[in-house]
């Protein structure tokens, strides 16, 4: 973060951390920057561990469940007291340590799926965003399930925003005509999953933007990858700024008009003042500069000041547009 720039960043928690952290810092990392072309912001990500999964990633508590045994069932259903801890004490330990914007995303696959509806369901306000990655909607009887879609039905979700990625969990021969009539226990995984969606799909009057992709080539192990990656990018295709080839041949300053009247309408999406990333106004100031368009860069560089008045690195760059002008007063 650049000196003085009081830049606040959205957080990112994410379930199985342990897992999955490194995949979407990488991701984030590269959409966030120049390079990637601005898809998203930079964001803070919170990766969260379990000392027992089983207990904090379930909804309710079952005695037996397909393919588990006793051991593995015997704490199940803490994950409203693993939601209080994220409330109660994780949210209030992140914002006073680290920059935090008031925007949320909550990731999880599988059992963290689970908990992203749930969290979803009886916790909506906590988050922003959901991401549920082939949640694990068998459980319980499907008791989430049935009660997801109820609510659904009644509630209102106005803001939020819910990505839901399936694998394909089916034996080789099955399709999804094939699966949504099939009863066997072997296909209730994908099967609850399907109803989920079809949930989402039919209650579009709640105001949840919801969105949800199939991934025939993922299996259930495979398909977190590339469900974040999309997820992200239909949580903030708004974010990045459509410039055309006549923007690059503005002499008169104009683009950088685009890009406040851009961040304007970002910070009002996002709920949060927004600024132009430091580095990249002043990339375009240079890059103006060596266009001799001085006009345009003079703008630019001006910008970054009014922005980060507490960065040497803008008065450095103001100073060099003045050294190419020969103003050396």
């Amino acid at each position: 973060v650049p000196d003085g720039a009081n830049e606040k960043y959205p957080v990112v928690y994410l379930l199985d951390g342990d897992g999955h952290f490194s995949s979407v810092v990488g991701m984030i990392q590269q959409l966030s920057t120049i390079n990637g072309n601005m898809m998203c912001p930079k964001m803070i990500v919170i990766g969260i561990t379990n000392t027992d999964r089983m207990r904090d990633l379930t909804t309710s508590h079952i005695s037996s469940a397909p393919y588990m045994d006793s051991i593995m069932t015997k704490t199940t259903g803490g994950g409203e007291l693993f939601t209080a801890f994220i409330e109660n004490e994780l949210f209030p330990h992140i914002d006073s340590v680290y920059p935090t914007a008031p925007y949320r995303i909550l990731i999880g696959h599988s059992l963290g799926g689970l908990m992203v509806i749930n969290t979803l369901v009886n916790h909506t306000n906590l988050f922003n965003s959901y991401v549920a990655i082939d949640p694990s909607m068998w459980w319980d009887n499907e008791k989430l399930l049935k009660q997801t879609q109820r609510v659904l039905a009644e509630k209102k979700f106005e803001g939020k925003s819910l990505y839901l990625g399936i694998a394909n969990t089916m034996e080789e021969g099955m399709d999804i005509e094939k699966i949504e009539n099939d009863t066997a226990e072997d296909t209730q995984h994908i099967r609850s999953i399907l109803a989920l969606q079809s949930a989402f799909e039919k209650n579009k009057q709640n105001g949840l933007n919801y969105r949800g992709k199939y991934y025939p080539h993922d299996t259930h192990g495979s398909a977190p990858l590339i469900t974040e990656y999309d997820a992200l990018r239909v949580f903030f295709d708004f974010y990045p700024i459509k410039l055309t080839n006549k923007d690059f041949t503005d002499s008169t300053g104009a683009i950088v008009e685009k890009y406040q009247k851009h961040f304007a309408e970002i910070s009002q999406k996002m709920g949060y003042p927004i600024k132009p990333d430091e580095g990249e106004i002043n990339y375009m100031g240079y890059d103006f500069l060596g266009k001799k368009m001085y006009k345009t860069a003079e703008r630019f560089f001006k910008l970054n000041i009014e922005n980060y008045d507490g960065s040497y690195n803008v008065y450095d760059s103001y100073g060099d547009y003045f050294i190419a002008i020969g103003d050396k007063s």
